[in-house]
């Protein structure tokens, strides 16, 4: 075999992202008008598979998100909020700056009158951790 021959064989093939893998990338939280602004009301969303990796030591760390938020203006798209969640798993975060983040985040697209924000971590070497923050917006 020639030489030109081995270096083509020897070239991994070039790997497109998957559509999915280019949604998760952008992990942007879309928002749309509340329908029924000036009504209090509470929503609810639950997100059992996060994922992220210890700074550390590198493992991986998985946790069910919670949020519960009173909109003001905005509402957070689901098939949104499922996008950014899941742009968490290959990014080296500790589950305090995660939570704290994904508050932040939260804020900035939706502005809600209050919210409060819960990762509840799965046990990792006999040691279960829950992170909690809440926002609410003055008057």
């Amino acid at each position: 075999m020639t030489n030109e021959a081995l270096a083509v064989e020897n070239q991994s093939p070039t790997v497109e992202m998957k559509y999915g893998e280019r949604e998760i990338e952008k992990g942007e939280l879309i928002t749309f008008p509340n329908p029924r602004t000036g009504r209090r009301y509470d929503i609810h969303i639950t997100l059992p598979e996060f994922t992220c990796k210890c700074p550390f030591s590198g493992y991986p760390d998985f946790a069910t998100i919670y949020v519960t938020y009173v909109p003001d203006r905005l509402v957070v798209e689901l098939k949104a909020i499922k996008l950014y969640i899941n742009s968490y798993r290959d990014r080296y975060i500790s589950h305090e700056e995660a939570i704290n983040q994904v508050l932040d985040d939260f804020v900035a697209a939706c502005d809600p009158l209050e919210v409060h924000i819960k990762g509840d971590y799965s046990p990792r070497g006999n040691v279960h951790t829950v992170i909690e923050v809440r926002h609410k917006k003055a008057n």
